[in-house]
């Protein structure tokens, strides 16, 4: 399923008219995961597509209101994994898939690490990304910027911020990177292919998608 231009997904978890308004100047189709098909039409979002094992959406009532419908029945990956698999676009926005329910948030950040596509999910507070190879960001001084190891991280450059991450060994069971904050407003990392996240308030949106223009 290829789309040319952003596209917004919208899962099953927490999802309000309030996230709606923060991304809609970057997408231009909408798909649902399963039951975040309800979640979009509830929000008067019009949806190109539902994706997922339909365990959890209205797609078989209404079919004619959830787009185009691709039923995934396997049981081995998530909604969440089953749309990446599916979805060929330049960038996937994605809301409801943070807060909720604590496995699924896992989840979702698990599947953040494995997939080769450029995804942003964007939660109550905070969004959430991998960090691509090199990353260049302008942020006010004293942003909150937070890292986090999905896996045995080292080798990591930083530039810009309040403790640097230069030379330093990371992994979900030792040495994390959170509540660090920026020093200057031009903030460079680089990180070379490794499982790491990069987590920031979400009012940065604007700035973290200008990290994946062309």
């Amino acid at each position: 399923m290829n789309f040319y231009m952003p596209v917004l997904l919208v899962g099953n978890g927490p999802v309000d008219a309030g996230d709606i308004q923060l991304v809609r100047p970057y997408y231009n189709h909408v798909v649902a995961a399963d039951g975040g098909a309800e979640t979009a039409l509830a929000l008067g979002l019009e949806l190109d597509a539902t994706i997922g094992d339909m365990d959890s959406s209205n797609a078989d009532k209404t079919p004619e209101t959830h787009g185009e419908i691709v039923h995934i029945a396997e049981q081995n990956s998530t909604d969440f994994e089953k749309c990446l698999s599916v979805i060929r676009a330049p960038l996937i926005l994605g809301v409801g898939f943070l807060g909720g329910r604590l496995d699924h948030e896992l989840a979702a950040l698990n599947a953040l690490i494995k997939t080769s596509q450029t995804v942003v999910l964007i939660g109550e507070e905070d969004l959430v990304f991998r960090l691509p190879e090199a990353a260049k960001l302008t942020l006010p001084i004293g942003t909150r910027f937070s890292t986090f190891p999905m896996g045995n991280v080292a080798g990591v450059k930083s530039r810009g911020l309040a403790w640097p991450l230069d030379d330093l060994s990371f992994s979900p069971d030792n040495a994390i990177s959170t509540s660090n904050r920026t020093s200057t407003s031009e903030i460079a990392l680089s990180n070379p292919g490794q499982p790491l996240l990069c987590i920031l308030p979400r009012i940065h949106l604007s700035a973290t998608l200008k990290l994946f223009k062309s």
